[in-house]
């Protein structure tokens, strides 16, 4: 070849004056390379990347804002700042010395545009240097990567310098000197470079959406090395760029991780653009974009209102306090105007896209630059083979181009990493952005939109489709760069192999038809197991927010088979799922082979001149495995986009739902405290009937407004429409002033009880002790072991329902706001206690004087003192005014003091509440014109009611905790009640990986067996016989045995695909079986578990396993499974191809493979706590999701979505410090992994340099050892990261059966202990000797009680706190098991018998009803034993017969969640209605009425009176009213009997405790 010359522009004479000498460059022993290929090419380059990356760079770094002046910057700046300054000097002085040449030389061009390039790029850089130290940048990827650049080839031109001083060929000796200096100049700033600049970093992290240029931070140059909760920062954020990239900086904490187990407090915090205050406000920003599109369901509504008369005569009029009454009827129309739409819906992708596709794009040129760095090894095998084969004398190229070949790799390998690096961090913030978006829309959901979407289906939201969405943004890339790689591939492959590659062409068309129809397949199953998995986790939340109700009514079984039952659905989709993935795995897996195989046999056949020589067929196989890898990316890539697409179909379908509309309460134009609404007609859901009509109210500030009404009147819509929690038909509502909120079922957080009052707000001693006082909290108080700082269980699982009520209340108070909505606070507490509330709190004298209140209540007694009475009928507001004027009416309130009058127990009462009762009497029959009743009955009533005010008196002496539960029980021991979630250490177990695989099946295990084994036989056997094959001699210009080499490859590419096939489907069908078989003993598992288990665990840890944990069991863990089986296979083959081919390959394999382990059980150590740390932090945030949930509306009340924002938000943040903990981790692995895979292609290219000076070797040997070593590094990283993976994925497993092995009950049957069928027939319950403690440790709670209730006895169970009330009655269901003693019921040891055979025969009446989605039939009759005559007859005893019969589904009537679509009331009637079902010859009541109106509770007492006259009632008494017509009570102290006897012999006994009970209430 002859030299290349340039004169124009290098000038003419020497060698080294060309543009390029063969002859200097590469036909020599000692190579060269021309002045001026120097002093353009390398110029040109490195200047051209600076230039090329410098036009994109600038822009980013002006758009930042300025935090540094000049005069702050470092030693470290000012010596990079200076070095670059030099640099620019030698420059100007080689251009000067060029211009000095001219008169005597002649000086050719090159050599003044070298030196001017160089001078203009130098003092760029300075001016760089500068900028970004002012920007904040501690290291610039620009300058280290021109500064490398310049010093590889300024190495190629000190070496070139070198050999022309040795052989005395120098121009000028100026130059020489300063490119000495300029070349150490260059040295020192790439030393220089690998530090970051700590100085340039800000003390803290400015807004870049509030500052710019004219408005620039100047503040100290401190690095911050602490995050805001004191949390040690990332290192990355002041890390050099090689650290970076190389992931040095997380060393440290992995090291860490190996030789100590890691915990949370170890986490570097995150970078403040991975953090929720970054991420979601850009993120939020895009969506509001997105949702202006929805204006095409907007739809307008206009009301007109027609004032058509007044019922009853009343006219309508305003009364002397403000308050109007609204006694006219109004007839609305309403006008409903649909507005056309211009856009389309909204799009979560686009928004994702706008919010992180700048960032995410970097991936995208990352990619594309791997792709291009991928095909360039192929290309140096080429030439590798050809070395070799030709044997060629000079083996510098052979060292060089194994060295090229090894630079090559570690670019590609660096490139790959810090893609997915890129990768990961968008997934990490588009996860934080969905599950803070999914919260805060949460909090946003209207009534209509809150019964689309449960509580389990948002969490699985929050779980696993913000999880597929963090996984996804990996895999989009994928798919384009792929078919542009194969593309690419296809042509290479053209040089080789000619027409032939159109073969392997025709394979991959023929196989995207089945592919996509499997990706079709992938997406439909996909969707419907999404579905499935939804409906399992809501009946799961129910499950276990009720498991009590479940364990007392033995309905476990039924329940259980429903989360079965669905769960078996659900694994049937699972199984669709798999057998669709390993379909398209196969097909994309055996695409290569036949590809090669097809094209390998066209290419021989069409022409017997074509030899299949070692550059053919191992260039060739090499394309082709470059091919493998792409086309094996695609199915996954597809899965799991199809997974992703799935997800944001469901996001999406979410944050589109219907929202509160915030305007609908107007805050804004009237004083603080006035409340008032103007024709208001609300309903729940626009498709429903409406709840309340034409509401007419006004009330002026400071007012106490009473709401009374029937069970469904509206009392509550009323007060949810005040909160702009209904939505509003027509009207105006406004609500001036800060809102506080009481709801009738009280919410209570996991949090101490001094927390749950201060709800946010700055403490204040004296005030909150007021609240203390004035709540009747102190004497409660007193009794838990950390005061205030006692923690609360979830749901308030340690407090009764009146102490909840109280803290509810309390919270309320403290809150000091405007206007309260009590929403009847009061029902679920003793009556003197709630005398003492009213009076001190809410009442013209209480704490809340001056507050604007309204009240809704069930009872009269403060009637007379509120200012106005609102009375509500079927939704409907009959009657407004003052407690006399409305008494003087023959009206709605009329009739509600008549339901009061007859009541047959009423509840205890004052001197003057009676006397009250008595004026009321008269009142009411001189309206009426009747006698409501004889005067021997109103005195007969009387003596009863002053036996109950004696009795019931006390209790406002005692804390009403009456419930003694196990949580109580713990709570002895120690202030904390729920204990932090416990994170495994160390390995995990062999036990779980083989608990696994023994769940997949022997059947399965064969399968992968048998199948993994002929796969790799195949495999070697493949290589070896194509090497064989291609060192066949070429006679007369063709291979003698192609027919049989042809043959043998084929049947053996046949054997591969059938063993594949085998393997594929053994692990589709293992992985599902194992994941049945786990789920299965987790769920019985969990249903068997005590209570105690339950009011010890947070619900958000139970349902983290049956999410996420069964999550990764279900879906990766057969993924990773799949890599281990395919990568370990490709190990295997290579090294045994390796070893065969040159053996002096087994000097570096130990020590490689030393290094493999201990990195691997390195990184492992680390990776294993980061996933376990990942775990425990996420179910915090589902538990405070489900618990904002139910707390929804107080939240919003008291303004504090803000702060549970906020809250949300930190947790978010805690979850991904460990998730980014492992991805970076993850990273350093995958970096030093493929570090080592570089060296085997190192060593196995310079053992064939080697070998070929000796001519040990072929040059089919040569590239098969070599072209396997490229893909050996791929698959090693693969195999020891998929390993890692799977270790970490069973974490999964050992979380799973952790809980799994949690202590269970008593067996639910015994069948040789089966009692009779009819049994009990008599009820007859006796204890004998019983003691019982609620765990090992702990004290009795009952001691040695021995006692007897006779058949058809009404026994009540009364003791001050802790005498072991409830213990008894658990004792009695053996949720509770004994210590010592038995109890016998009609002769039958409970102890005996099943847990199922004990409960299903007693029945209970629990005070808070719980109730399932499900149809209302389900609810009654779960295990569907009885017949629809037998529900129609509960129903008409439970006096819900009538509702019942006006739903148009009738039994079929669908319940929402926690019977949400029914008021209160109405659930305990259903309650009643189970109990009647049953009529079990025990029944046992928990003060079952508390939170109910009289009516309803007069209802409850006359049926039990009735249907259960001949059963045994056993009542556990918080209030003694509701026992004193009794046949006994039995007193308790302290866990002993002290009493048992008929209430009134207890009473003339001044010695007995009952009577002392009375004695300390100072009533006797």
């Amino acid at each position: 070849m002859e030299d290349i010359y340039w004169p124009g522009f290098c000038g003419n004479g020497s060698r080294y004056t060309a543009f390029w000498s063969w002859s200097l460059t590469v036909n020599t022993s000692n190579p060269d390379v021309t002045q001026c290929f120097q002093d353009t090419v390398f110029v040109w380059v490195s200047c051209g990347i600076f230039w090329l990356f410098a036009l994109f760079f600038i822009p980013v770094l002006s758009s930042k804002p300025t935090v540094h002046r000049m005069r702050d910057a470092g030693k470290l700046n000012l010596a990079k700042m200076i070095l670059s300054i030099l640099l620019c000097l030698t420059s100007i002085l080689d251009l000067l010395k060029s211009f000095s040449e001219i008169p005597t030389h002649q000086t050719p061009p090159a050599a003044f545009v070298a030196p001017a390039i160089y001078a203009f790029t130098f003092g760029m850089s300075s001016f760089v240097i500068t900028y970004e130290f002012k920007k904040g940048e501690v290291s610039s990827a620009m300058l280290f990567i021109f500064w490398s650049i310049l010093l590889l080839l300024g190495g190629v031109s000190l070496r070139s310098k070198i050999i022309q001083v040795q052989i005395q060929d120098l121009d000028s000796m100026f130059r020489v000197v300063t490119f000495c200096v300029h070349y150490t100049c260059i040295v020192l700033e790439f030393i220089l470079h690998l530090w970051a600049d700590a100085k340039a970093l800000p003390e803290s992290t400015p807004d870049w959406g509030e500052l710019s240029e004219k408005q620039p931070i100047l503040i100290k140059a401190k690095p911050p090395t602490k995050s805001s909760g004191n949390r040690e920062i990332s290192p990355e954020i002041r890390s050099s760029f090689l650290s970076r990239i190389l992931y040095w900086w997380i060393t440290k904490l992995v090291i860490k991780g190996y030789k100590q187990a890691l915990v949370f407090a170890d986490m570097y915090g995150l970078l403040p653009e991975d953090s929720c205050d970054v991420i979601l406000p850009k993120f939020l920003g895009e969506w509001r974009k997105e949702k202006v599109k929805m204006n095409n369901s907007a739809v307008r509504f206009s009301a007109s209102h027609d004032c058509s008369g007044t019922p009853n005569g009343y006219q309508s009029h305003q009364m002397g306090n403000g308050i109007p009454s609204a006694k006219t009827t109004l007839t609305d129309t309403l006008h409903v105007e649909t507005i056309a739409s211009t856009q389309g819906q909204p799009s979560l992708l686009m928004a994702l896209l706008r919010t992180f596709g700048p960032y995410y794009a970097m991936a995208a040129l990352l990619r594309l630059l791997f792709d291009a760095v991928t095909f360039v090894n192929p290309m140096l095998l080429s030439l590798m083979i050809t070395f070799v084969e030709t044997g060629d004398p000079l083996t510098w190229r052979g060292y060089l181009l194994a060295v090229v070949m090894f630079l090559v790799s570690m670019i590609r390998s660096l490139l790959n990493q810090n893609y997915m690096r890129i990768c990961l961090r968008v997934g990490l913030r588009a996860r934080t952005a969905i599950i803070a978006t999914v919260y805060r829309k949460s909090l946003k959901l209207s009534s209509a939109a809150r019964k689309k979407s449960t509580v389990g289906e948002i969490v699985n939201l929050m779980s696993v489709d913000a999880q597929k969405m963090q996984e996804s943004p990996i895999f989009l890339h994928l798919i384009w760069s792929s078919a542009i790689a194969i593309i690419v591939a296809l042509v290479l492959l053209w040089e080789y192999l000619g027409v032939a590659t159109l073969a392997g062409l025709v394979v991959i068309i023929l196989l995207i038809p089945l592919n996509a129809y499997a990706g079709t397949q992938i997406r439909a199953h996909q969707v419907t197991q999404m579905s499935l998995k939804d409906q399992r986790l809501k009946v799961l939340n129910e499950v276990l927010n009720a498991i009590k109700i479940l364990k007392l009514y033995a309905w476990e079984e039924s329940f259980q088979s429903k989360v079965t039952g669905i769960r078996d659905t659900e694994l049937v989709s699972l199984r669709n799922v798999q057998i669709a993935n390993a379909f398209t795995s196969i097909i994309w897996f055996c695409a290569p082979l036949l590809m090669a195989l097809a094209s390998f046999a066209t290419f021989v056949l069409s022409d017997p001149n074509n030899v299949l020589d070692p550059n053919t067929a191992f260039v060739s196989l090499s394309l082709f495995t470059i091919v493998n890898s792409y086309v094996s990316a695609v199915p996954i890539s597809i899965m799991y986009l199809v997974q992703a697409g799935v997800s944001i179909g469901r996001l999406n379908r979410f944050l589109k739902e219907e929202e509160l509309d915030t305007s609908v309460v107007d805050r804004t134009s009237s004083a603080n405290g006035t409340i008032s609404v103007t024709d208001g007609t609300f309903s729940w859901d626009r498709d429903e009937p409406t709840t309340l009509q034409h509401i007419n109210i006004e009330i002026p500030p400071g007012s106490l407004v009473a709401v009374v009404g029937q069970v469904g009147s509206g009392k509550s819509s009323l007060l949810n429409a005040l909160l702009g929690d209904m939505e509003r038909i027509s009207g105006k509502i406004n609500v001036k002033g800060s809102v506080a909120y009481v709801p009738q079922q009280a919410w209570i957080q996991n949090k101490t009880v001094k927390e749950n009052i201060l709800f946010g707000k700055q403490w204040n001693q004296s005030f909150y002790k007021k609240c203390l006082r004035t709540c009747a909290l102190e004497q409660d108080l007193k009794i838990l072991p950390a005061g205030d700082q006692t923690e609360i269980g979830e749901k308030g699982v340690n407090l009764s329902g009146g102490q909840k009520q109280r803290v509810s209340l309390a919270r309320a108070v403290y809150q000091d706001c405007d206007v309260y909505l009590m929403d009847d606070p009061l029902s679920a507490v003793d009556s003197h206690v709630g005398k003492h509330i009213f009076d001190h709190v809410i009442g013209p004298e209480g704490l809340l004087q001056g507050k604007t209140r309204i009240l809704t209540t069930n009872g009269i007694s403060f009637l007379p003192k509120v200012d106005a009475i609102i009375v509500l009928t079927k939704g409907v507001i009959s009657e407004i005014g003052t407690y006399q004027e409305l008494l003087s009416h023959n009206g709605a309130f009329a009739e509600f003091i008549k339901n009061y009058l007859n009541e047959k127990e009423s509840e205890s009462e004052s001197e003057e509440e009676e006397d009250m009762r008595s004026q009321l009497r008269r009142q009411i029959s001189v309206l009426s014109g009747s006698e409501s009743g004889s005067e021997q009955d109103h005195h007969v009533r009387k003596r009863k009611r002053q036996i109950s005010r004696q009795t019931s008196k006390q209790t406002s002496r005692q804390t009403s905790f009456g419930e003694s539960t196990h949580a109580q029980e713990v709570m002895k021991i120690g202030e904390q009640l729920i204990e932090e979630e416990y994170a495994e250490r160390g390995t995990v177990k062999y036990t779980h990986m083989l608990s696994y695989i023994r769940a997949s099946g022997l059947r399965a295990i064969l399968m992968v067996t048998i199948g993994y084994i002929g796969f790799v036989s195949c495999l070697i056997g493949a290589n070896i016989w194509l090497n064989l094959w291609s060192n066949d001699q070429v006679v007369n210009g063709t291979q003698q045995l192609t027919d049989l080499r042809l043959g043998v490859y084929g049947g053996l590419g046949a054997g591969q695909l059938s063993y594949i096939v085998v393997q594929y489907f053994g692990i589709a069908f293992g992985c599902v079986i194992a994941s049945g078989t786990i789920h299965k003993s987790f769920l019985e598992r969990i249903m068997r578990a005590p209570m105690s288990f339950f009011d010890t665990t947070p619900l958000g840890r139970i349902m983290n396993r049956f999410s996420k944990d069964m999550e990764t069991v279900d879906l990766n863990l057969p993924h990773t499974v799949e890599i281990i089986l395919a990568a370990s296979a490709q190990v295997i083959a290579v090294v045994a191809v390796v070893m065969y081919s040159t053996p002096i390959f087994a000097v570096v394999l130990l020590p490689l493979g030393v290094l493999y382990f201990m990195t691997q059980k390195l990184y492992l150590s680390s990776a294993r706590q980061f996933i376990r740390i990942d775990a425990t932090k996420r179910s915090p945030i589902y538990s405070h999701f489900g618990e904002t949930l139910i707390g929804a509306s107080s939240i919003r009340a008291y303004q504090q979505q803000e702060r549970f924002m906020q809250l949300t938000d930190k947790m978010i943040d805690d979850n991904q410090m460990a998730w980014y903990g492992y991805i970076m981790s993850n990273r350093w692995c995958g970096v030093l992994m493929e570090t080592y895979g570089c060296f085997v292609i190192l060593f196995a290219a310079i053992f064939a340099v080697l070998a070929t000076g000796s001519g040990s070797i072929t040059g089919g040997d040569a590239g098969m050892s070599i072209s396997l070593s490229l893909n050996v590094t791929q698959m090693l990283n693969y195999l020891v990261r998929a390993s890692c993976d799977f270790e970490i994925q069973v974490v999964a497993i050992e979380r799973i059966q952790e809980y799994s092995a949690v202590e269970v009950e008593a067996p639910w049957d015994i069948d040789h202990r089966r009692p009779p069928p009819e049994w009990p027939q008599k009820g007859e319950v006796q204890f004998d000797q019983y003691s019982v403690r609620y765990r090992p440790g702990l004290d009795l709670v009952l001691k040695n009680v021995t006692f007897q209730v006779e058949p058809g006895e009404k026994v009540g169970i009364v003791g001050r706190t802790g005498a072991g009330k409830s213990s008894l009655t658990l004792a009695l269901f053996r949720i509770i098991e004994s210590a010592a003693g038995s109890i016998t019921i009609d002769g039958v040891k409970i102890a005996d018998i099943g847990l199922h055979q004990l409960r299903s025969k007693i029945t209970i009446i629990p005070q808070e009803p719980e109730l399932f989605s499900g149809t209302l039939r389900s609810n009654l009759d779960p295990f569907g034993l009885y017949s629809d005559q037998d529900v129609w007859n509960a129903l008409e005893h439970a006096h819900l017969k009538g509702f019942v019969a006006t739903l148009p589904a009738r039994l079929q009537h669908e319940i929402s969640e926690a019977g949400e679509n029914l008021s209160v009331g109405q659930r305990q009637l259903v309650c009643l209605a189970r109990a009647l079902l049953r009529k079990t010859k025990i029944l046992v009541l928990d003060e079952a009425t508390a939170a109910v109106d009289m009516e309803t509770d007069d209802l409850i007492q006359s049926t039990i009176r009735s249907e259960f006259k001949e059963c045994t009632v056993v009542t556990i008494a918080h209030r003694l009213n509701t026992i004193m017509d009794y046949d006994r009570v039995l007193v308790l102290d302290k866990g002993t009997i002290k009493e048992f006897q008929p209430p009134s012999v207890l009473l003339q006994d001044k010695r007995s405790t009952f009577y002392g009970m009375a004695k300390d209430a100072g009533l006797v």
